[in-house]
């Protein structure tokens, strides 16, 4: 019997320890289904963050009261963006001026946004604290989860 409640307890143990060793974060548009206000958690998997240190970042641009809302981690982005401010902590912040952007190109299509000024208003909002921080909604299981599983698994071992 002592046996049967340790393996639920590794059980637990792994299966709440394993995945808190990297950060989660979701990953969408919002003109995908359920990724814009409100924000439906059932449509959209997690994905792992790729680096160590990773943020959970949530993207919001506006232009004539539409806005559109980017999710993910913030390696993903780093690659493709270069307004990103400089400042990672936990909270919203305008979007960085990169003065530097477009300045050798002479494209003729106007349509081109080459830099990057299509945009009234880009917020860049850093989340690292919590897993899948970035929806907005905390899912994060509580202690109190832990116990009540623990207990309800020790009890039926019985």
């Amino acid at each position: 019997m002592v046996k049967h409640f340790l393996l639920a307890i590794k059980i637990i143990l792994v299966t709440f320890i394993a995945r808190s060793s990297a950060l989660w974060c979701y990953q969408c548009v919002s003109t995908q289904p359920g990724c814009g206000n409100p924000f439906n958690w059932l449509f959209h998997w997690t994905k792992v963050c790729p680096e160590d240190d990773d943020v959970c970042v949530k993207i919001l641009e506006q232009k004539n009261g539409e806005t559109i809302i980017t999710r993910d981690c913030l390696s993903s982005l780093q690659g493709l963006r270069t307004d990103i401010p400089a400042d990672h902590y936990e909270g919203c912040r305008p979007a960085a001026v990169d003065v530097k952007l477009a300045n050798y190109v002479n494209n003729s299509v106007k349509e081109l946004d080459i830099y990057r000024n299509y945009y009234d208003n880009t917020t860049w909002c850093f989340c690292f604290l919590d897993h899948r921080c970035n929806s907005g909604i905390s899912m994060e299981y509580s202690i109190t989860y832990i116990v009540t599983c623990t207990i309800v698994i020790f009890h039926q071992l019985l």
